[in-house]
């Protein structure tokens, strides 16, 4: 027996505000029977001595160490911009005065 009916999938659709065609909803209830299927096997698999994972092999962090390191002065970093104000970039207005 199908886990999913049309008639949950057709209320699914409506939720989801999708619409759907007749031919659809038999469609989309077989691929979800599929899926739920599928994920019931894996919950009959699923053992207590298993530990659960995020990774299939065991992965260690490859960043590189933080390492703090000079960087540019307000001035150098506004030396290069077309226009500064009190210390910061100046852009111009992008948005209306309504904002």
């Amino acid at each position: 027996m199908p886990a999913i009916s049309r008639e949950e999938v057709a209320g699914l659709a409506k939720l989801a505000r999708l619409s759907v065609t007749e031919a659809e909803l038999d469609t989309f209830a077989g691929q979800l029977d599929v899926i739920l299927q599928s994920v019931a096997r894996v919950g009959e698999i699923a053992d207590a001595e298993i530990p659960p994972t995020s990774h299939a092999v065991p992965l260690t962090n490859v960043f590189r160490e933080d390492v703090v390191r000079p960087g540019l002065t307000q001035e150098q970093a506004l030396s290069g911009a077309p226009k500064s104000e009190d210390g910061r970039f100046r852009v111009p207005r992008i948005l209306g005065e309504e904002a």
